[in-house]
């Protein structure tokens, strides 16, 4: 059950809504103005230990992202694009080999300007805040919601707002 349904309604639209996923928690918290209005309760990745490092990892990338994108058309019921590979995967990968130099600017020139980062490179990409259940850890890097969360968090959050994902 979710933590936060006996809960009254979010109070619209909020003021600079940020986003904090607890990986180690299964906890994904949603603030506005900085104070704490809601948690719920996710799911994570097959692989749900250590940073995301390639592409069918199945692990949820760490770090700070943004929303790039508000899908209502997804496959999982409805979900928010988040902007992983960021500069440190992106730096990473050209260290470790997994892509090329001219990929690295073009997931730095994405960042920079609040884009979608390149979502086909060796680093991997598709990494969403969806829905379809959060009852345990199934998706190939996401964070899954309950679909009533979801719909609650997709109409509290617009694109550009900040993700925080933490171990």
């Amino acid at each position: 059950m979710s933590e936060s349904q006996d809960r009254s309604p979010l109070k619209l639209p909020l003021t600079k809504p940020s986003i904090l996923i607890r990986k180690a928690q299964r906890q994904l918290l949603l603030f506005s103005e900085g104070r704490l209005v809601r948690t719920y309760h996710i799911g994570l990745g097959l692989s749900p230990t250590g940073d995301k490092v390639r592409q069918g990892d199945r692990r949820t990338p760490e770090g700070e992202f943004y929303i790039f994108t508000r899908n209502d058309k997804s496959a999982f019921y409805l979900s928010l694009g988040i902007s992983y590979p960021n500069i440190a995967h992106a730096d990473r990968g050209l260290r470790d080999g997994l892509i090329t130099r001219a990929q690295h600017e073009a997931i730095l020139r994405a960042l920079r300007a609040k884009k979608t980062p390149p979502q086909n490179t060796r680093l991997g990409g598709d990494i969403y805040i969806h829905g379809n259940g959060a009852q345990s850890d199934w998706t190939w890097g996401c964070a899954a919601l309950e679909n009533s969360d979801m719909l609650e968090l997709f109409k509290a959050v617009t694109v550009g707002t900040p993700v925080t994902i933490e171990p």
